[in-house]
């Protein structure tokens, strides 16, 4: 096994992992989306509120969309990284891995590492060799044929 190989073998691994581990976090958001809940459940109709009441059902309902589109949002990233990785182990799809790379660079310090590490290990001639030697990228598609007319 050349250092290529090696290098993209651990960066698939640490991709997975890191999908995982930016799934795992994405969760913490669940707690806004129980406590809007609870004040969806507890709040007043009327949306003022005095000394001693609950909060407005209407910041309730903000509570649950803003967690659940964090947590949403963090499962979309967290897919990415894994479809990254696979792509990694598979050899293909050169240009998904360095964007995906490029996102996880503002995922500070976990992400910055990985993507750094993953663009320099990518931007090597000959992984982008071994990229298109085993699948055709996009941009290989023969042109459509020409129609006289």
């Amino acid at each position: 096994m050349n250092r290529d190989e090696e290098h993209l073998d651990l960066l698939t691994i640490f991709h997975y992992v890191f999908a995982g581990i930016v799934a795992l976090f994405s969760l913490f958001p669940i707690l806004h989306v129980i406590m809007g809940v609870v004040f969806i459940v507890l709040g007043t109709s009327n949306g003022e509120m005095g000394p001693g009441e609950p909060p407005p059902a209407m910041l309730g309902w903000i509570f649950v969309i803003a967690g659940t589109f964090f947590i949403l949002s963090g499962w979309v990233m967290a897919a990415f990284i894994l479809a990254a990785g696979r792509m990694l182990a598979k050899r293909r799809r050169h240009l998904f891995c360095l964007v995906v790379a490029g996102i996880e660079c503002i995922m500070v310090p976990l992400g910055t590492a990985l993507g750094v590490f993953t663009i320099i290990v990518l931007m090597r001639p000959s992984v982008q060799a071994a990229f298109q030697a085993d699948g055709a990228e996009w941009t290989d598609i023969p042109d459509r044929p020409q129609f006289p007319g």
